[in-house]
């Protein structure tokens, strides 16, 4: 029978209901992996799960808002629990809500920081020990953590001013992290895709939105999964290897 690259690894996808998250998740059960589905939309989650059962794959579903601390170590003992380690976790679930600094609201902006920021560390830091302990008892002797960042962590842009800053402070966040695991055998990576076709513009103001859909429709925008490609590149290279940041941006894109 033909070994893929993630048999016996178990991988926590988090904003798995949909776009990005959804089509990572899929991948990395395709090659091989059991995956923990992390969102808030337990309908969404049960037709990832259902994908990734029909694909021969392995698949739990996991309800929880990991803006809340508790609700974060909840699911990375939820996920030891069903499939006993944890050897990837991919720290996707964010949001983007674009506007002025004029027009926005402080609301909108502690939206973004509670999921982009805060959920991010609060699912890292439950995750951290026992990813160690995969890399160092797992056939692979590796394990992965990815941050999906984006290209507004690298470019300013009108209107996005704090979406900006929880992607720019992500990256800067995995670079120190990568450097303090580095010794144990966690890679750490960030992979940093520009326009893709996916809902996170479902969440913009209606003016701002239908600027967004323009600039999408305008190109070829990437697809989620493209960047699940990129992920799966990154997970299942051998341990000699680390991918620390991976910029996507669709070929039409010039910022």
């Amino acid at each position: 029978m033909y070994e893929r690259p993630l048999d016996g690894a178990v991988a926590l996808v988090t904003g798995a209901s949909s776009g990005i998250g959804a089509a990572t998740a899929r991948r990395l059960a395709r090659e091989g992996a059991a995956v923990a589905l992390v969102a808030r939309r337990r309908n969404r989650l049960d037709q990832v799960a259902r994908d990734i059962a029909k694909l021969g794959g392995e698949a739990v579903a996991f309800e929880a808002d990991i803006t809340e601390p508790e609700r974060a170590d909840d699911v990375v003992q939820d996920t030891l629990d069903r499939f006993g380690r944890l050897d990837i976790l991919v720290n996707n679930a964010g949001i983007m809500l674009l506007n002025s600094a004029l027009h926005t609201t402080i609301e909108e902006w502690d939206r973004m920081i509670s999921l982009n920021v805060a959920a991010l560390l609060h699912v890292t830091h439950a995750a951290i020990p026992h990813l160690i302990y995969a890399a160092s008892t797992s056939p692979r002797q590796v394990a992965d953590l990815v941050n999906v960042s984006s290209t507004a962590g690298r470019v300013a842009r009108p209107g996005s001013s704090v979406y900006g800053l929880t992607k720019s402070g992500l990256n800067a966040f995995a670079e120190s992290l990568r450097q303090e695991l580095v010794s144990e055998r966690v890679r750490v990576s960030v992979v940093e895709p520009g326009t893709v076709d996916t809902e996170l513009v479902n969440h913009l103001s209606d003016t701002t939105r239908d600027t967004a859909r323009r600039q999408i429709d305008g190109i070829e925008a990437l697809r989620p999964e493209d960047i699940a490609d990129a992920i799966s590149y990154v997970v299942t290279r051998e341990r000699r290897v680390a991918v620390n940041e991976m910029l996507v941006r669709a070929g039409d894109q010039t910022w």
